[in-house]
């Protein structure tokens, strides 16, 4: 067999998987519109949006996969499905820290997939208020850096807040100069959040030490502005150079190469087990000698794993905290369970904000 026709069988063979494919994908499609009319004829709970539904199909997705493509890759693939197959039950309507561009919606994007309706605000408060009154189904905000830390407004947010953490994601984050011009030469000013500010920092300092930084609102208002001023750049996401008609001067600027920001999904509702989770506190302790270690022995009593820990000055008096505790496990599991009891006792206030599926690839 000549080197022309075994093409030709290979090709005819992936026509032969790309109508088996597409035929599966209409019967998962039919299963999605059936379940729909069967909740909605029976008067259950609408919500056809699960998280922890979904995330135990990516890990099932990720488990069966034997490659070639990564488990990255399968999972985006699939995620795509559910979410084309959501959206003929439900649009999911999604507020996100704006405007386009930003990472924020990077994030939104990767976790419910492109057939959602993007929502995009001027502030954290507004998508935590937006999600409050119902205008979205689900929020998503920036919680933490690797590189620069805790956002502290979404913490503050969370000490008022009536909403749930319902997921989280991870997304790493590749920052790029960008603007009209095309050398560095040219670049006299640039514009970019704080925090991308801090990421670049050393970049920055070798390469640009004379150019003016300027702080703002969000990545994608840098790019914005780039795009209108002479002699600015901005650093920004390709997505945002794309979107405001910018050239990439210099991409992967960011100093750490695992740089990876960390978003949370807000939501009215509390979640149900998914087999692998997390649960955010907030806890208040009484200002006594001997307070952090009453509020921490409870967990080591359980052999329960805490995974991050911050204080937050409580707003209520001078040296006065709050901490936001991550542990493994959802508070519905009997160790979590227990040391929750045993907390509650102890704190002068606890607010569980969400057990939710830890983040998927």
């Amino acid at each position: 067999m000549n080197k022309k026709s075994t093409l030709q069988d290979i090709r005819e063979r992936i026509d032969s998987l790309d109508e088996q494919i597409q035929e599966l994908i209409r019967q998962r499609a039919e299963c999605a519109l059936e379940v729909a009319r069967t909740k909605r004829e029976s008067g259950e709970n609408t919500d056809f949006y699960r998280p922890e539904r979904e995330a135990e199909v990516l890990r099932m997705v990720q488990a069966r996969n034997q490659g070639p493509l990564d488990d990255e890759t399968v999972a985006h693939l699939f995620r795509e499905l559910m979410s084309a197959c959501l959206a003929l039950q439900l649009p999911m309507k999604i507020a996100f820290l704006g405007p386009e561009g930003t990472f924020t919606q990077a994030a939104a994007l990767k976790h419910f997939g492109q057939s959602i309706v993007s929502q995009p605000l001027a502030a954290i408060d507004e998508v935590f208020r937006d999600v409050e009154a119902g205008n979205s189904h689900y929020g998503v905000v920036p919680v933490e850096n690797s590189t620069e830390g805790v956002v502290s407004h979404t913490l503050d947010m969370f000490m008022q807040s009536s909403l749930y953490i319902c997921g989280e994601v991870e997304l790493r984050i590749h920052h790029n100069l960008m603007g009209k011009m095309s050398s560095l030469a040219e670049v006299k000013r640039i514009y970019t959040h704080q925090q991308s500010l801090g990421q670049c920092r050393e970049w920055l300092d070798a390469n640009l030490p004379e150019a003016e930084r300027v702080a703002v609102s969000s990545n994608a208002e840098a790019a914005h502005r780039a795009g209108q001023e002479a002699g600015s750049a901005a650093i920004a996401s390709d997505t945002a150079a794309t979107i405001y008609g910018l050239n990439i001067i210099a991409p992967n600027i960011e100093d750490e190469p695992d740089n990876t920001t960390r978003f949370l999904i807000i939501g009215p509702k509390p979640v149900a087990l998914s087999g692998n989770d997390k649960t955010t506190l907030l806890v208040s302790i009484r200002n006594k000698l001997g307070a952090l270690h009453e509020l921490l022995a409870p967990f080591s009593r359980h052999e329960v794993s805490l995974t991050r820990i911050e204080s937050r000055p409580s707003r209520r008096g001078m040296w006065d905290y709050v901490f936001f505790i991550d542990v493994d496990g959802h508070s519905e599991n009997a160790p979590v369970a227990a040391a929750l009891q045993e907390l509650a006792e102890k704190a002068a206030m606890l607010k569980v904000l969400g057990s939710y599926p830890k983040a998927v690839l």
